[in-house]
C-alpha cells in the first residue's frame, strides 16, 4: 500500500492509522479508514529509523494474557511481604504501586491487589517469542533486558517495502494479536530519545521525537531524564540551582565537567539531543547471579549459609546451560534497614561450578557474619566468557577435581530425574531456597 506512494510516505501531513495501517491523505484527529483516533503524524515520521521497543507492564500483561478473569483487576508481580514489586499492571500503578517498592507498601496502597509469584521460565519463553519476531524486521536488535529492546531499521525499507515507522506500527499490532500482549514504541535519531519516547502515552504508546524538536522538547523536562541522574545525582544538582535540562543547556562542557567530571559531559551531550551511540546486536549479559529475599530477617551465619549454597547452584547451573563461566564471585547482601553492601573477588581462572562460586562466596559472607540483620542475599559472577578453560585443575586443591566430578554427576542425576533429584548436606530439607519452605513453597 505504501510502496505505491512515495511521494505522501515522504510527506509530514500523510500519517497512517495505528489500527488499520491505512495511509491519511490530511493531518486529521481520527482515521479515514476506520475512524480510530490512534493516528500518527510528525514531521519526521518517515525519516527516522532507531526505535526503542518497551513490552508493557510486561510480568502483569503475560499474567492477565494466561487467566482472562485477572483482566480488570489490580496485579502484582513479586515475592511475599518481606519481598518487592517486580511488576505491577496499570491498574495498580494508578493506586500507587511502583516496581522495587517494597511488598507491605504496596499492599498499603492497593490493599485488593492479587499477588502473583513471578514465573521467570514462562516470561523468558514470551520474551524470547517478541525477540526473534524484532529479529525479523532487523538484524540489529540490541536486547537490553527481557522485554525491551532499541532496534535500528536503517535501510530496511527496501526489504519490507514500507518506511521503518509503519513497519514498527504493523509489528506491535502483531504481538498483540499473536502473543496476547502488548508494546509501547518510541521512534528518534538516538537512543537516548528513542527510550524517553517510548515511555509516553503507555500502554500501547507509539512516540516520536525528531531531530528538529529535540533541544526544545528537552529543555522543559526535569534533569532525572538523563539517565544516571537519580535522586543522589539531582539533588546535588539541585543544590547548585539545576532542575531543568534547558538550565544545562545554558551551560558550557567545561563548565559541566569541572563541576561534575565525567558526568559533566554526558550532561552536556544528552541535554542538546547529541547520542551517536550504535545498536550493537552482539550485546552480551554482563554477569550471572541469583538472589532471595527473607520472610524474616537473618542475622547468623547458620542460617545464611544453606540459602548461599542454593543460590550458588542456581547460578552455576545457569551458566552451564549458557556455556560460559566467570572469573570474579559477587556477594550482595541488603540489611534490614536496606542497605546494600555488596563484595567481591577475583578467582584465578574462571568457573561455572557451584563448588567454587559457593566456597568463594562463603569466604565473602564470614567477614560480614558480624551480627547484622539481613533480608536479602545474593551470589553471581562477573567478567564472563566462554567456559572452554574453566575451571583447570588445581594442583595445590587436590580435591577440587574430586569435587567438580562430583557435581557432574550431581548434574547428570538432576538432568534425568529433576533439580530435587540429589541435594547436598547444605540445603537437605531446607527448601526450594535453603531454608524451611514456608506455606506457599514447596
Amino acid at each position: 500500500m505504501f510502496a505505491s506512494m512515495p511521494a505522501a510516505v515522504n510527506d509530514p501531513e500523510h500519517g497512517f492509522c495505528r489500527d488499520c495501517l491505512a495511509p491519511q491523505k490530511v493531518a486529521r484527529r481520527r482515521c479515514e479508514a476506520c475512524g480510530s483516533p490512534r493516528v500518527v503524524h510528525h514531521g519526521e515520521l518517515y525519516s527516522l529509523s532507531l526505535a526503542h521497543i518497551d513490552c508493557d507492564a510486561f510480568y502483569a500483561a503475560v499474567e492477565k494474557r494466561d487467566r482472562p478473569e485477572l483482566r480488570d483487576k489490580p496485579v502484582i508481580i513479586g515475592g511475599g511481604k518481606r519481598g518487592v514489586v517486580s511488576t505491577a499492571c496499570y491498574i495498580a500503578r494508578i493506586r500507587g504501586v511502583r516496581s522495587a517498592m517494597p511488598m507491605f507498601k504496596a499492599l498499603e496502597a492497593c490493599p485488593d491487589a492479587i499477588v502473583i509469584k513471578p514465573d521467570m521460565e514462562k516470561y523468558v519463553t514470551v520474551g524470547r517469542q517478541v525477540r526473534a519476531m524484532m529479529q525479523a524486521l532487523t538484524p540489529l536488535v540490541e536486547p537490553i533486558s527481557i522485554d525491551e529492546a532499541f532496534l535500528d531499521l536503517a535501510g530496511t525499507q527496501k526489504l519490507h517495502g514500507r518506511p521503518p515507522a509503519l513497519v514498527l506500527a504493523s509489528f506491535a499490532r502483531q504481538v498483540e494479536a499473536e502473543i496476547g500482549i502488548t508494546v509501547s514504541v518510541g521512534l528518534s535519531y538516538c537512543k537516548f530519545l528513542a527510550k524517553v519516547a517510548s515511555d509516553f502515552a503507555k500502554p500501547r504508546g507509539f512516540s516520536v521525537i525528531g531531530e528538529a524538536e529535540a533541544v526544545s522538547f528537552l529543555a522543559g523536562q526535569p534533569v532525572t531524564l538523563i539517565w544516571g541522574v537519580g535522586k543522589a545525582f539531582a539533588a546535588t544538582l539541585a543544590q547548585d540551582g539545576i532542575r531543568t535540562i534547558g538550565q544545562l543547556q545554558t551551560m558550557e562542557q567545561d563548565e559541566l565537567m569541572r563541576r561534575y567530571g565525567s558526568m559533566g559531559m554526558r550532561l552536556y551531550r544528552l541535554s542538546r539531543g547529541m547520542d551517536d551511540r550504535q545498536v550493537h546486536a552482539d550485546h552480551d549479559a554482563k554477569s550471572v547471579s541469583a538472589e532471595t529475599t527473607f520472610d524474616t530477617d537473618l542475622a547468623t551465619f547458620e542460617d545464611l549459609v544453606p540459602i548461599l549454597r542454593a543460590l550458588s547452584e542456581k547460578v552455576s547451573a545457569r551458566l552451564k546451560k549458557s556455556g560460559i563461566a566467570g572469573r570474579t564471585v559477587v556477594l550482595k547482601l541488603k540489611s534490614a534497614d536496606f542497605r546494600i553492601r555488596t563484595r567481591n573477588r577475583q578467582l584465578p581462572d574462571a568457573t561455572r561450578l557451584a563448588d567454587r562460586i559457593f566456597s568463594t562466596g562463603l569466604d565473602l559472607l564470614r567477614r560480614e557474619a558480624d551480627g547484622t540483620r539481613y533480608r536479602l542475599i545474593g551470589i553471581g559472577v562477573s567478567d564472563l566468557s566462554d567456559d572452554g578453560r574453566a575451571d583447570p585443575p588445581d594442583l595445590v586443591d587436590v580435591g577440587s577435581r574430586k569435587r567438580a566430578m562430583a557435581e557432574g554427576a550431581i548434574d547428570a542425576l538432576r538432568a534425568k530425574f529433576g533439580g530435587k533429584a540429589v541435594e547436598t548436606g547444605y540445603t537437605f530439607g531446607r527448601g526450594s531456597r535453603g531454608r524451611p519452605p514456608r506455606s506457599d513453597e514447596s
